[in-house]
């Protein structure tokens, strides 16, 4: 396996994350497919199977109210967006890894990844929470400065996982290795979720058609897809930032892993 090309200090490219995203995609297709489906694609289709019965008993018609099926409806919806909330961190902590390990030009294995992810789940949950709520808040007030808060910290999960600085160390580190690229960051974010609009509504599509079960497994590929990707090119940034500000190899990024 070869490693990845990297780019000359003080540029970050869009066009070499993309590259680079969809190498490390395409030379460990089982992994990362496996790892998505794991932790994005398989709890969104239990999720949405255990919520939809529910949602269709609310939905027919001359069905009367029941507060207390409301609240039951509500204890479900908010204990299925913290499972999601979690996978979604377990997923990219594993893809982190995996990466990184891609790009040293070695071979990722599904059970060391799975091991990052669950051995920094709390550092990474703080995170998430902490980013979870400043970007809020920031949206919220004004939307400009909750994304510029977002994209600031977008990076602090890889920090942690390859640079172990903690949770607060973490996010101050993104904020420096981002400033400067926050914008490019935005137009990649941006792209990476136009295409997965494009893909999700012309799943929708076959979905208004088919219904049932093929509906949900629908989801839960598209899910798996899209939260791959975006997880992947996280990490790929991450690496591109280091190289563009410090002229960080990949041997040096997994250094720490020896």
């Amino acid at each position: 396996m070869t490693t990845a090309t990297l780019g000359q200090p003080g540029r970050f490219e869009i066009g070499r994350v993309f590259s680079n995203t969809f190498g490390v995609i395409g030379r460990n297709i089982e992994l990362c497919v496996g790892l998505a489906a794991l932790f994005a694609g398989l709890p969104t289709l239990i999720i949405r199977m255990s919520t939809q019965s529910q949602i269709n008993a609310m939905l027919e018609p001359g069905a009367m109210p029941d507060p207390s099926a409301a609240f039951r409806n509500s204890s479900v919806t908010i204990i299925a967006g913290l499972i999601s909330f979690v996978c979604t961190l377990l997923l990219q902590s594993a893809l982190v890894r995996a990466t990184i390990e891609d790009l040293n030009g070695k071979r990722p294995s599904f059970g060391d990844c799975i091991q990052i992810a669950i051995r920094f789940l709390l550092p990474t949950l703080a995170i998430g929470i902490l980013v979870g709520l400043g970007a809020g808040i920031g949206l919220m007030l004004l939307i400009v400065p909750g994304i510029i808060l977002w994209l600031g910290w977008s990076m602090s999960v890889p920090v942690l996982i390859q640079e172990r600085r903690g949770v607060f160390g973490s996010m101050s580190r993104s904020r420096a290795l981002t400033k400067g690229s926050r914008w490019s960051l935005f137009g990649l974010f941006l792209i990476l979720i136009i295409i997965a609009m494009i893909i999700q509504w012309g799943i929708l599509l076959v979905l208004v058609l088919f219904g049932g079960i093929i509906a949900e497994i629908g989801a839960a590929l598209v899910q798996t897809v899209v939260s791959m990707v975006l997880s992947i090119a996280t990490a790929v940034s991450y690496v591109e930032l280091r190289q563009a500000k410090e002229g960080a190899s990949i041997d040096e990024l997994a250094e720490i892993f020896s």
